[in-house]
């Protein structure tokens, strides 16, 4: 069983681990700074390579956004570095975010990523933490399925468009299928600001109205969206 699971809206656990880039403190060394840790079962695996391939490949889109990368798994440095060498050897690709080495699991049981699908290799997890450290986001993925990279990108682009804009996103957005572009307004809390809604926003109802936001938020994400994957060359 995994340990105690940190909560959306709770600060990330402060810790130190050791990465191929040296030791960092979390979350304090990312302060200011949006971060997406995310776990992967084992180096030297399929689906991982896969995937670390396609994290590096969108690096300085997520640079783009303030947000760092940083990887973990139950291996040590020295096969991160290796794999490393490997991906960009056989790849072309060089890694250049963190990878944390967490041999003993301490960090995964820390974080809960150690799940009845195995006892020994973490889950496929991804935390996503604001620049104040508090996780914002979090998603598990199984072993033998890979993330979508270009998601985790739009999540980040909307999670930072809803601190901005003090709104809420609907489903799919940018492309929703009800309101498109436009952002919901959060809920109203007393019965004159209900009566108000319609007055203000378009409204199905006074507890469902959107309103049209800045374009260029929506632009980015689809950009994320619409990426056509091409082999390096």
């Amino acid at each position: 069983m995994p340990g105690n699971i940190p909560l959306i809206g709770e600060k990330f656990p402060e810790m130190e681990v050791v990465t191929t880039h040296g030791k960092i403190k979390l979350p304090n060394d990312f302060k200011g700074k949006w971060f997406v840790l995310f776990s992967h079962p084992a180096d030297f695996t399929p689906v991982c390579t896969t995937e670390f391939y396609a994290f590096a490949k969108r690096y300085e889109d997520f640079k783009k956004l303030n947000t760092e990368l940083i990887g973990l798994s139950v291996d040590s440095t020295y096969s991160h570095i290796k794999w490393m060498e490997w991906i960009k050897d056989n790849l072309g690709v060089e890694i250049p975010f963190p990878i944390i080495a967490d041999p003993r699991g301490r960090v995964a049981d820390k974080l809960g990523l150690l799940h009845a699908q195995s006892a020994t290799h973490t889950v496929r997890a991804v935390f996503i933490v604001d620049p104040n450290g508090i996780i914002r986001a979090i998603l598990y993925y199984p072993q033998e399925l890979g993330r979508n990279m270009d998601e985790l990108l739009r999540m980040v682009k909307g999670l930072q468009v809803v601190d901005l804009e003090k709104v809420a996103l609907p489903a799919n957005w940018p492309n929703n299928e009800i309101i498109g572009d436009h952002a919901i307004v959060p809920p109203a809390s007393t019965v004159e600001e209900a009566a108000e809604r319609p007055k203000k926003y378009t409204c199905f109802d006074w507890w469902l109205c959107h309103k049209e936001i800045p374009k260029e938020h929506a632009e980015e994400a689809r950009r994320f969206l619409e990426r056509v994957a091409r082999p390096s060359k």
